[in-house]
Order: C-alpha cells, then structure tokens, then sequence
C-alpha cells in the first residue's frame, strides 16, 4: 500500500470516528432533554397533585358546604330566607315567640311538662306560635344533633305544621330525649326511629329521603344563623313583641319528676295568663298585651330576622 493510500485512509477513519462521536452525543443530548422533560412533567403532576389535594382539603364539607348549597325551603314558613315558622290560627291576633334548642335539656322539660297547655293555647287561637330554633349546643358540646334534627324538621314541616309539632313533641319527649352530651340525633337512623311514631311522618317515603339526603341543611343553616336574634341566646325563652317574659323559678327542693311537672306547667300558665290574660278559648287571650307581637308579614320591630 502506497503512503497516499495509508493516509487517506487514516483520513477516512478519523473521519467516521468523529461523526460517530456526533451522532452519540446528539443522542445523549437527546436521552437527557428527554429525561428532563418526562422529570418536569412529573414533577409538575406531583405539584399538580398536591395542589389538588390542597384544594379539596380547604373546601368546605359538611355543614360548613351546606351553608353554600342552593337553599330548599320547606313548606309552610315565610319570612327572609324562610326562617319563619309561624304556627296557628291566622285569626290569632298575638303571636308567641319560641326558641328552642333540640338538644337542650330544659328545652326537653319545658316541652314534658308544658309542651300540651303550648300546643292547647295554639289550637284554641289564643296566640300564634313563632318558632326559632337554635343550634348553639352543637357548638358547645360538640357534634352535630341540633342540625341534623332541626333539617329532619324542616322535612316533617314540608309535610304540614301538625307533622312538624308531632315530631318535635316526640324528639323531646322521655321517650327519646338523649342527654345533651350524647349527639344522638346526629344519626339519620335515630331521627326516622323517633318519626315512625308520627302518623304522618310513618313510612313516608318522600320524608325519609329529606331526612337522609340532608334537603333542608342550607335552610339549617339559615335558620341557626339567626342566633341571638331579639337578644336571646339562651333557650327555652318567650317573647312578647320585644317583651322577654319570665317563669317563676321552680323551689330547689327534693320533688318527683311528677311534682316538678306539676309545678312548671302551673308556672308556664302563669306567664301565659299574665301576658296574654286568662284563657277564654278560641279567639281569647287579647289581654293587658294587646297588639303585640308580630304577624304573617309584619316587620320585625326589633330590626332583627
């Protein structure tokens, strides 16, 4: 072989060295922007990820996302946002204010002992009832019960006002009344056990899903939102316009449950016949508060809900 020959060919292998040397370091650059890219894409999915966990960690759930939750008002109230439960003879020309916690332990005594002379007075058309429900033992004992009574009695209401003052009599009777520490009633399965002892509310199909999809939870809300409403945060309290009235104290002394039911409902009819004068049947009860309260459509004189 000629030198000519030797060294073109030494050329030449230079050559095909060096342009494969080109062709792995494009591959190489190649192999690395895509590792980078699958890298970023990852991290990014994980970022993503995260930043949808973080999201759906601070969205509201429960009670707080039924405050957000398209309102359904239930049959038979009126009033801003349907918060009104006025029950009675519109004829009535005086109007009782009621607020009551579910939960509430003297709620429950108040409703064993005086509950019926309550709901005579109503049926008689002395007075109308406007009931106020609170939640506020929720918040002090923790759990849920007040709400998630107060939504299955916005579906027994959606049923008509004797449904709704039925099961209320009974979520607060002996019967079925938990201590205020136990949050029973947070359970859908305890509230219809306690319904299926109200005629209309028994094997009531269109009630029992209210009850267990939670219909009237934003309506709940609405309705405990008007905590301290007149001043009142503390139930059971009575009102008379904007006149808070007041039982006498039953005496601390040792009684059978008999004797203090006795001794209640004789004070309720006290401040009853006080307020409202004594009980003359239907369209009595005009009395020294003549013109008080506050009717199907009147203003609140208090400014209030």
């Amino acid at each position: 072989m000629s030198t000519r020959n030797s060294q073109a060919s030494k050329t030449a292998a230079r050559e095909r060295i060096r342009a494969e040397r080109e062709r792995q370091k494009k591959k190489d650059r190649m192999r690395r922007q895509l590792v980078v890219a699958v890298s970023v894409v990852g991290v990014l999915a994980v970022a993503g990820g995260i930043g949808f966990a973080v999201m759906k960690a601070n969205e509201p759930t429960g009670w707080e996302a039924a405050k957000e939750a398209p309102q359904v008002a239930p049959a038979h109230t009126q009033g801003k946002d349907h918060t009104e439960i006025l029950i009675g003879d519109p004829k009535a020309t005086q109007t009782l204010e009621v607020f009551e916690d579910v939960r509430c332990p003297a709620c429950a005594a108040f409703e064993q002992s005086s509950g019926p002379a309550l709901l005579k007075d109503i049926k008689d058309g002395r007075y109308k009832v406007r009931y106020t429900m609170y939640s506020f033992i929720d918040g002090m004992q923790g759990g849920e019960g007040s709400k998630n009574a107060l939504s299955a009695l916005g579906a027994a209401l959606n049923v008509s006002p004797e449904a709704f003052l039925k099961f209320k009599t009974a979520l607060y009777s002996t019967k079925y009344h938990p201590d205020e520490r136990e949050d029973l009633y947070a359970k859908d399965s305890e509230l219809l056990k306690v319904a299926a002892d109200v005629p209309e509310l028994k094997n009531n199909k269109a009630f029992e899903t209210a009850v267990k999809k939670g219909t009237y939870d934003r309506w709940t809300m609405d309705m405990t939102a008007l905590f301290g409403r007149k001043g009142v945060k503390g139930t059971p309290t009575f009102m008379h316009g904007d006149k808070k009235l007041v039982m006498d104290q039953i005496p601390q002394r040792q009684m059978t449950q008999a004797q203090y039911n006795q001794l209640a409902l004789a004070n309720f009819k006290k401040m009853i016949d006080k307020e409202f004068g004594p009980a003359k049947g239907t369209g009595a009860g005009k009395g020294s508060g003549g013109g008080k309260g506050i009717r199907e459509g009147e203003k609140d004189p208090t400014g209030g809900h």
